[in-house]
């Protein structure tokens, strides 16, 4: 491509959000993705995801430091490998989160990203399956929709909840978004999955003003006279420059684009001359503010039909024709069915733990991979909603292929531990209510015995990250700040992060939806400054 007006680094659930909607808006974009393309089978039928989750082809797998707080664990982080980023290997989850967590933001300093300033994003980026309304649009490149399968323990779960004291609220993603319980809803079409990468970059609605280059991975931004002018790639064996006339975005990830920024020679001071690199800025706040959210597993063995019975045998055999013939079935399901978003102290203003459930079990294996248990059976991820601990990312060395260094310890506060503890225990309440508890036959984990001061031992070892990293660019105005409102980075011109690193804290459920959300807005606010410089920029960008 001729004349790149602005190139995008990272081509997973923001970048391709921004890169799509900046051609849209007329500007010559170049969307580098360092990872494959994501036409590959195993991307695109949801009962797949746990063969690609820690699978080095499709999934960096990036190692955390050991962790203190969960007995010197060291997990492995995902982060996608392939178009689509996170979108392409992640469980489907869709939750917009809480109105509060928006409005959060915007007393923290990102102006312009409460909770009325981000709806009509999230409306114009979806289609719902439901159709449109005030709050759901119909029609963006975003599909939404419910599990296509038939459990009565789902409902049973949702009944429990609400014999529990929940609400049911019939929209988690409409204008009660983030409370009460009921169905799951996913990033699914038809019974297959659909990331960031098919919805932005295909179904009609890709741009020629957009090029897309995959396996194309980004040494270092390209700065000149404080301004950013281009990129160094590695592709294909060789190294070269790719020089863009207005820019570039960064969308590469909370465990990246800090990483890529400090290459560049934006970061702290002292840990850039630690590693050789020249200081371009001083960015104190450049990978600090690690986020994740933290959860365990309650899992019981049950006396009905569940996704692990019906992986094996002659129903295995039904369920793989009722996929191939109607895209319905247990091979068409995301990672979770129903939802409850609960308040651990009733005088809560929001709800601060979120409980997934799903109708099947898996254990770990040796290598990290999910392996589905033999027998019916059931799990509820009980997860923190807005976790105290906070980590950083920081440079492992000044090679770019070296894998970024994530130091975070996910119990660190023990509040945290005790929220934890709570959210199992009320768990455990919603499975002992009459709707759901005739289904059950036995808790494998934690254990009906594990109680008291032994529950809180048990999930300082059984806590797990959730995978949604988030705050290592976070956005804001004060002196640890990486990017403005605007999402400029502060101090260098034509360079902005859109992903889910500019956070400034973490929202309640999972991310990839606000993700896509930052890479939709944020694509506005790059047009902005574009159209700003119309001397430099075509004239047809308005």
């Amino acid at each position: 491509m001729n004349d790149i007006d602005i190139i995008v680094v990272g081509g997973g659930s923001a970048g391709c959000a921004m890169a799509a909607r900046l051609a849209e808006g007329g500007a010559r974009t170049l969307l580098l993705e360092a990872g494959k393309s994501d036409r590959d089978i195993r991307l695109l039928v949801p009962a797949l995801t746990m063969a690609v989750v820690h699978n080095p082809a499709f999934d960096w797998g990036f190692p955390a430091e050991p962790d203190p707080s969960i007995g010197g664990r060291a997990d492995k982080w995902p982060a996608g490998k392939r178009l689509g980023g996170g979108s392409a290997i992640n469980g489907m989850i869709y939750v917009r989160g809480h109105a509060w967590d928006y409005d959060r933001w915007a007393e923290l300093g990102a102006t312009g990203w409460s909770a009325a300033d981000v709806a009509p994003y999230f409306k114009r980026m979806e289609a719902n399956a439901r159709g449109g309304d005030d709050a759901r649009g119909a029609d963006g490149p975003v599909k939404v929709t419910e599990n296509r399968i038939d459990y009565p323990i789902v409902d049973a779960f949702i009944d429990a909840a609400v014999d529990y004291g929940l609400p049911r609220n019939p929209d988690h993603n409409g204008a009660l978004a983030g409370e009460g319980t009921d169905i799951a809803q996913a990033t699914l079409h038809r019974g297959m999955r659909w990331s960031s990468a098919r919805g932005y970059l295909r179904s009609g609605r890709a741009s020629a003003d957009l090029e897309t280059w995959t396996e194309a991975l980004v040494r270092r931004i390209v700065i000149e006279d404080g301004r950013a002018v281009g990129v160094e790639i590695e592709r294909g064996g060789s190294r070269e420059t790719i020089r863009a006339r207005q820019g570039v975005v960064l969308c590469a990830g909370s465990l990246t684009s800090p990483r890529i920024l400090m290459l560049s020679g934006i970061g702290p001071a002292d840990r850039l001359r630690a590693h050789g690199i020249p200081v371009v800025r001083d960015a104190p706040g450049v990978g600090a503010n690690l986020q994740e959210h933290v959860g365990t597993h309650i899992v019981a063995k049950v006396n009905t039909p569940t996704v692990n019975s019906d992986s094996r045998g002659l129903a295995a055999v039904r369920h793989g024709f009722d996929y191939l013939l109607r895209r319905r079935g247990a091979i068409s399901s995301s990672m979770c069915h129903a939802q409850a978003f609960v308040r651990t102290d009733p005088a809560a203003a929001v709800p601060d733990v979120q409980v997934s459930f799903t109708a099947f079990a898996f254990d770990i294996n040796e290598v990290g991979r999910a392996v589905l248990f033999r027998e019916p059976a059931i799990s509820l991820t009980v997860c923190v909603a807005r976790p105290q601990s906070r980590g950083r990312v920081d440079l492992r060395s000044a090679d770019p292929l070296a894998p970024p260094l994530i130091r975070h310890e996910l119990l660190g506060v023990d509040a945290d531990v005790e929220k934890l503890a709570r959210g199992v225990e009320i768990g455990r309440e919603i499975l002992a209510r009459p709707a759901i508890a005739r289904y059950m036959v036995e808790e494998v984990r934690p254990g009906r015995a594990v109680t008291g001061a032994d529950l809180r031992d048990y999930v300082r070892l059984a806590a797990i990250p959730l995978y949604h990293p988030v705050g290592t660019c976070r956005m804001g105005q004060d002196d640890m700040a990486v990017v403005g409102p605007d999402l400029n980075v502060h101090g260098i011109a034509g360079l902005w992060v859109a992903d889910a690193s500019i956070m400034p804290t973490i929202p309640v459920g999972n991310t990839n939806a606000t993700a896509i959300m930052i890479g939709d807005k944020g694509a506005d606010h790059v047009l902005k400054a574009l159209r700003l410089n119309r001397d430099a920029f075509r004239t047809d960008a308005a």
